[in-house]
Parts: structure tokens; sequence; C-alpha cells
């Protein structure tokens, strides 16, 4: 995608610290318009973890415009719904997501989490990514904003952009600042909502014609409730590569003692972890065992499925995006949507600074919160809600899931589809893509100036 013609307006230095969808989603818009930013990410490399990804056409939308779209198509495979089993394969239900193909005009698509962010990657210049810069503090001075590194290095800059993960460290540093101030709501000092654990990979069978599923065009995706309150999923993957994922609904008791031992996407867990777990049933056939042994170790990750909605998202001249300010249950496939969603918003109201002044970056900050705050908490109350459909064990979580996968109409369903996908944030300097689907699409929301216009399309 070509740059933007150039412009004599001032340009504020953009700060992105972390490296994950969000971070390298709002890079490759900043690059387009010319705009100065550096990535600083606290790992030392790029690392490969993570399990399956799926988007609709609420993203879609936005990638087609950048010209990600058919990049993706070649790494994913559709997929039109999931299918429920007890822990002796029996089905208890299944979910249709042909409804969203339609209502957007895009397949489903599932693919692998590390070969997306490779895409994303392959657009950034090396010279703009800085590995080994692990954030402990932020601070505005002289006018400039300044990060503060765990190697006793700093930088500055016009903008801090936290995109550095649910414990991120730039969050942390602006409430602890804030806080001071008494200009922070206590709800944001509370810890997360954890009511899971998870390990997921991505295997890769040795024999892969034991898994007929693999030769199929359209991804298997199942996902099983075993009696003894584990769950997992397995779905399949172009290159017969096997996605999963396998989880624990934890006691309370338990939340406290590992939830300062488990860091996000880390391969920290001990080789006993699966293995009570190795004689299970998996649907696709054979054990969860052989799916096991198919992964890498070091591909291997072992994290806790947060639930957070913090309500402070932007202070002074830093700014929070992704999971540093919504963490989502991962079984909505939320997190991924809403980080790329608060990326394009953000861009598009950097795109339209009259200049680099304080009072410019504080308006954008007013209007990029105006505009995500409430789709991002409408989009973490249904996370929350399918999640438990997905994974709930409890007696009440069982009954809503069995209610939920069998019994709901169709024209209820249908018009719970085309609200989800009727919100579908583009590029505000590109091309608009065309309603592909026969559901309603919002008006697009560009700020210029001190106001906002809302673009049909």
């Amino acid at each position: 995608m070509s740059q933007q013609p150039q412009d004599e307006r001032p340009r504020p230095e953009v700060l992105i610290v972390g490296a994950g969808v969000g971070g390298l989603t709002l890079a490759i818009l900043l690059d387009q318009i010319n705009i100065p930013y550096h990535i600083y990410e606290r790992a030392s490399e790029f690392k490969p973890l993570g399990s399956g990804m799926a988007f609709n056409g609420t993203i879609l939308t936005a990638l087609e415009q950048l010209g990600l779209y058919e990049e993706l198509k070649q790494i994913s495979k559709s997929y039109d719904g999931a299918t429920f089993y007890n822990g002796k394969l029996e089905k208890i239900g299944s979910f249709d997501t042909r409804l969203y193909d339609k209502a957007a005009g895009y397949p489903a698509l599932f693919f692998a989490r590390p070969k997306f962010l490779d895409i994303l990657r392959r657009r950034i210049p090396d010279h703009r990514i800085s590995f080994s810069k692990k954030v402990l503090r932020t601070e505005e001075k002289e006018g400039k904003v300044i990060i503060h590194c765990s190697d006793e290095t700093s930088y500055s800059g016009d903008i801090i952009v936290g995109t550095d993960g649910a414990y991120s460290g730039v969050r942390q540093s602006m409430y602890k600042q804030m806080d001071e101030k008494g200009l922070l709501p206590k709800s944001d000092l509370e810890d997360f909502s954890i009511n899971y654990t998870t390990i997921v990979g991505i295997a890769t069978p040795s024999n892969p014609e034991k898994y007929p599923q693999l030769k199929e065009e359209l991804s298997s995706f199942n996902q099983i409730l075993y009696e003894s309150g584990a769950n997992c999923y397995v779905a399949t993957l172009p290159g017969n590569q096997i996605s999963w994922g396998f989880g624990l609904q934890l006691p309370k008791s338990t939340l406290k003692d590992i939830q300062h031992r488990i860091s996000e996407w880390g391969p920290e867990m001990d080789d006993t972890t699966l293995e009570q777990y190795r004689d299970l049933p998996c649907p696709l056939g054979g054990t969860m065992g052989e799916i096991f042994d198919a992964t890498p170790k070091e591909l291997t990750s072992k994290i806790l499925l947060e639930e957070k909605m913090f309500k402070t998202w932007y202070h002074g001249k830093t700014v929070l995006l992704g999971d540093a300010c919504h963490k989502f249950h991962p079984a909505a496939a939320q997190g991924a949507r809403n980080a790329i969603s608060d990326a394009i918003v953000l861009a598009n109201c950097i795109h339209s600074m009259p200049d680099s002044s304080s009072n410019s970056i504080e308006a954008v900050f007013k209007e990029y919160y105006r505009q995500r705050y409430h789709r991002a908490e409408s989009a973490y109350d249904k996370s929350v809600g399918f999640s438990k459909i997905l994974n709930g064990q409890e007696w009440h979580e069982r009954l809503i899931r069995h209610v939920v996968l069998n019994y709901i109409p169709d024209w209820m369903m249908k018009s719970n589809v085309h609200e989800d996908m009727s919100y579908r944030p583009q590029v505000a300097w590109l091309p608009l893509i065309e309603n592909h689907g026969d559901g309603p699409v919002l008006p697009q929301e560009f700020q210029r100036g001190n106001t906002s216009t809302s673009v049909d399309i």
C-alpha cells in the first residue's frame, strides 16, 4: 500500500510499546501516513507462541483495505461453526457461523497466530523495532514523554502508546502517577477476573493421514467438555497442523497463588502439567496425548485467561490500546479484533491532528476513547457470556450452553449477528470497502479537526 503524500503539518513522534497484533497494526497504519514511530518490544526476539485465531467480516473489511486479506487467506482455513462434545465424545450441540459470513460477505477465517503476526511483522522496517526493551516506567518532562527500560535505556517522543499486554508496564506506570494525584477510579486498581488457565499450542503430526479432517477444505473446530471440569478445543489448520488449547476452570482458592507465577504467552510449565490428561479422547481421532507429543515444547504456552475492562485509557500524552486497556477471554475471539479496531481508530484520529501540541494530543485521545470505549465494553460483556457458554462447568453454565446451542430461534440469532457485524471500522485515508453482505453497516466515524464526521458505505 502506498504512503500518503507529504504535508507540512507538524508530526508527533509515537513510541509504540509492544509488538503484538495491536502494536504492529498501528505501526503499519502510521507508516502509511508518514508519522514517525518506533516499536519497543520486551521480548528478545519474535517468538511463535500462541495457538489459533479467528477473524470475521468485522475485521476482514479493514484488512482488505490494507491489502492484507488475500495474504491472510493463504494461511487460513474457512470454517462454518463449532461442534461441542462431552468427555465421551457424544455431541451436545453446535454453533453455526454461516450467518456471520452472509452478514458481512466474508468467510470466517481460522489461522495460526504466529503466522498472522509474521504477516504484520514483514510490513515493518527492521530499523523501526527494538527488542529486549521492557518498559518499567514512563514520565512526561519538558513537553516530551519518556519511557525507561529495564536495560537502563530511555527514549523520548510526543506520544506513548501502551500496547504491551494485560500486565502492561505502561499502564501500571500511568496508573501509579494518576493514583498519586487522586485521578484514578478504584475499579482500575482491582485484580483481573481470572476463572481459567489454559495451555495452548500448534501440533504438526508426523502421521497426518491419521487425521482425515486435515484434508478437508473447511477447518474442523471441536470443543470438548470433560466430566472432570477440564475442557479443550482442537481445530485443523492449513499445512497439516492442529491448533489446540486445554483449559481448566480454576477454584477461587488457587487463583491468588498462581496469578503471580504465570505470565502472558509464556512457555513456563513443567513436564507433568498435561500428563493426567494424555489418555483423554481427541475428537479428531486418537488421544490428546498424541496431539501434545506432536507439539514442540518450546512452542507450547501456559497462560491465565484474565478478563477486565479498564475505565481509564489515557492520561497526559500516554494512551492504551488492546489488552492493556481491555482484556478478553480468548474463547470469544475478541482480543485481536478489538486491538485492530483500536489501532484503526487511533490512527484515524492521529491522521486528523492539526499539529503535535498537547491540546491536539488530548483531543485525539478523547475522540479515540469516545469512539472505542463503548464498543469495547459491549464486546467485553458478550465475551464474558460467551466464554461461559464455551467453557463453563457450573450447573447453570451447562444449562445456558444447552439452551444456546440447541434452542435459540433463527430469527433471534440473525438479529444478534446483524448487530454484532454492523460495526466495521475502516481506515480514513484509504478508499472505503463497500458492504459485501446482507447485514447493515454503521456509518464510519472520521475525525475532522475538533468534530466527527459520519460516512456511510
